[in-house]
């Protein structure tokens, strides 16, 4: 039998933030382990895998494609969420996940989630709002970057 994911790194995380350690135990245990070395892709942009990626031990690359070459957008440290779009909506992937120095990621898959349905159906609702509250963080992020672009290509906001 492979690896077990830690339920107490979980919990510490951003995915379970509102889980109970007990929870958080059997979450871990339909989750996966994987360990990257420097360099090594987790997902490519536009492909069809959708798991879901939890960093517990290293970071993440997040890069996009520009002009046919992938650029460093943003780089995630433990404990943070990727693939919550290609895991909730199953469509193609958005970025490539990329290995920035050693990292172990937990997995999990929208099968076996779904697996907790019938058994643990607040298991589900909690992880869910976590990822409501994980891609709204996003966007909020997103949002003010953009507007810090805009005000220094419009030299306002005093910031440029």
């Amino acid at each position: 039998m492979g690896e077990k994911a830690d339920f107490q790194k979980i919990g510490t995380s951003s995915l379970g933030h509102e889980l109970s350690l007990k929870e958080c135990e059997v979450l871990a245990q339909i989750m996966g382990v994987q360990h990257f070395r420097d360099g090594e892709l987790l997902v490519s942009e536009r492909g069809n895998e959708h798991t879901l990626f939890l960093l517990v031990d290293g970071a993440l690359e997040v890069l996009s494609e520009t002009d046919g070459e992938n650029k460093v957008v943003y780089t995630m440290s433990p404990g943070e969420v990727a693939g919550t779009r290609a895991f909730v909506d199953r469509t193609p992937r958005k970025a490539t996940l990329r290995a920035k120095g050693e990292a172990t990621v937990y997995t999990l898959e929208p099968e076996s989630f779904e697996s907790l349905l019938e058994e643990q159906p607040r298991i589900v609702y909690k992880v869910m709002r976590g990822l409501f509250r994980i891609t709204h963080s996003n966007l909020l992020r997103m949002n003010q970057e953009k507007e810090q672009l805009s005000n220094y290509i419009n030299k306002s906001g005093g910031r440029y």
